[in-house]
């Protein structure tokens, strides 16, 4: 019996690639994988909107949705959709 992968593609408009993550890391929830984005994709970074963690291009000062796709589907969804509890299931 094959287990479940606990890995998860995230990505952002815009960037040139893909990047892989292990969904458990994240325990504290999705500001902590928006946090990381910045690392990921050093291309952006996350700055603080209207009290909201915003990823943005530090060029051009546009603002940028970071996606998953959805393990079960293959549907990409926007970070933050689903509550992340039901991410790690």
């Amino acid at each position: 019996m094959m287990k479940d992968c606990k890995y998860v593609k995230v990505a952002v408009d815009e960037a040139p690639y893909l990047r892989k993550v292990d969904r458990e890391l994240y325990y504290s929830g999705y500001q902590q994988l928006l946090c990381n984005f910045e690392d990921l994709f050093s291309c952006f970074t996350v700055r603080n909107v209207l009290n909201e963690r915003k990823l943005m291009d530090p060029v051009n000062g546009m603002e940028y949705d970071p996606t998953y796709e959805n393990n079960k589907e293959g549907d990409w969804m926007l970070v933050g959709d689903v509550p992340w509890k039901y991410l790690l299931i």
